[in-house]
C-alpha cells in the first residue's frame, strides 16, 4: 500500500504543469492502481523499456557479436605435413608390334590352253573358249558371204603346236546331235591332191567331204553320203569361191543341226548338206584321212 500512494505522488507531480504549461510527458490513460504498466511506451511502441531513455540494446558493452570489441587474435593453422612424392609407378611395357601381314602372293597367270592336247583316249582338243559358230545366215556373227569369184585369201597362220596324228579317227559317245560343233584347224600339204572328212555310223558314211584340188584342171569341194555299199548323189555347188590353197591353213566349222550339216572355212559358209542318214544320234564316229596337217579339232555345244 505504501508503495501505491508513493506511485500515485509521483505520477501527480508529473503530470502538473508547471507555469501553465504542458507537462514534461504526454498523458497516459487513467489507469486503476495495482494495474501493471504498459510494456512499451507510447512514443516508442516496440521497444520494451521504462519510458526513460533506456539504453539500446545494442550497447558496446554487451555486445551481440561474440568476438567484439577485439576479435581474439587467429590461431596460426598448425603446418600440414608435407606430401609425400608418389611412388613412381611401374613403366608401362609397349605393346608388342603386330606381325606385318605376310605379302600377297601374286595369281600365276593363267597358262593359254588353246589348243590343249587332251588324253590320247578321247583322240580330240577341246574348246578353251566359247564356241564361235555363227549361227543362220543373218543371225549377229554369222560369216559374212565371201565375193562371187576370184581365189580365196590364205588363212592366218595357226600357232605352232605339235600336230594332231593323221589319220584322225575321234568317236562320239551320244553321237552327234543338235548345236553340236566340230572346229578343225590345220594345213594344206604343198603338194596335196585331196582330202577327206567322214561322219560314220558303222559303215555307212552320213557326210563324205571331199576337198579335190585337180580334178579336170580344177579345185572341186565334194559332199556325198554312202548307206550299204551305195554312194549318193554328189553335191559340188558353194556359196563362195574354193576356200583351200595348198601349204595354207585353215580352219573348217561344222555345225550339225535337226535338219542339216552348215559348213564354213575360214569365216565364211562353204555349203549346207541335208540329212539322208535321218538317226543323227547313232552318227558316233568321224575321220579325217589324206593330204592334211591337222592342228587341233575341237568339239563345242552352242547354247
Amino acid at each position: 500500500m505504501i508503495c501505491d500512494g508513493l506511485f500515485l505522488r509521483f505520477r501527480s507531480i508529473m503530470s502538473c504543469p508547471s507555469s501553465g504549461q504542458q507537462g514534461v510527458y504526454p498523458q497516459t490513460p487513467q489507469q486503476w492502481p495495482g494495474q501493471p504498466c504498459p510494456p512499451c511506451w507510447s512514443c516508442q511502441p516496440t521497444q520494451p523499456n521504462w519510458p526513460v531513455n533506456q539504453p539500446s540494446t545494442t550497447w558496446p558493452v554487451q555486445p551481440t557479436q561474440p568476438g567484439w570489441p577485439n576479435p581474439p587474435p587467429i590461431q596460426p593453422n598448425p603446418p600440414t605435413q608435407p606430401i609425400q612424392p608418389m611412388q613412381p609407378t611401374q613403366p608401362i611395357q609397349p605393346m608388342q608390334p603386330m606381325q606385318p601381314n605376310p605379302p600377297i602372293q601374286p595369281i600365276p597367270p593363267i597358262q593359254p590352253s588353246w589348243p590343249a592336247q587332251l588324253p590320247p583316249s578321247t583322240g580330240y582338243l577341246p574348246s578353251p573358249v566359247a564356241p564361235a559358230w555363227h549361227g543362220n545366215p543373218g543371225q549377229p556373227g554369222w560369216p559374212g558371204q565371201g565375193p562371187a569369184g576370184g581365189a580365196p585369201k590364205p588363212w592366218p597362220p595357226a600357232p605352232a603346236i605339235a600336230p594332231v596324228t593323221v589319220p584322225f579317227n575321234m568317236n562320239f559317245p551320244r553321237g552327234i546331235y543338235d548345236k553340236l560343233m566340230l572346229t578343225i584347224r590345220g594345213q594344206i600339204r604343198p603338194d596335196a591332191k585331196m582330202f577327206t572328212i567322214n561322219f560314220l555310223r558303222g559303215n555307212d558314211i552320213a557326210l563324205h567331204i571331199n576337198p579335190r584340188f585337180s580334178e579336170g584342171g580344177k579345185p572341186v569341194l565334194v559332199r556325198n553320203h554312202k548307206q550299204g555299199e551305195r554312194w549318193g548323189k554328189e553335191e559340188r555347188d558353194l556359196l563362195s569361191p574354193f576356200p583351200f590353197m595348198p601349204a595354207h591353213h585353215f580352219e573348217m566349222k561344222i555345225l550339225c543341226t535337226f535338219t542339216e550339216f552348215k559348213v564354213a572355212v575360214n569365216n565364211t559358209p562353204a555349203f549346207d548338206f541335208q540329212h539322208r542318214i535321218k538317226e543323227v544320234n547313232q552318227i558316233d564316229r568321224i575321220n579325217i584321212l589324206h593330204d592334211v596337217t591337222l592342228t587341233s579339232v575341237n568339239v563345242d555345244t552352242l547354247p
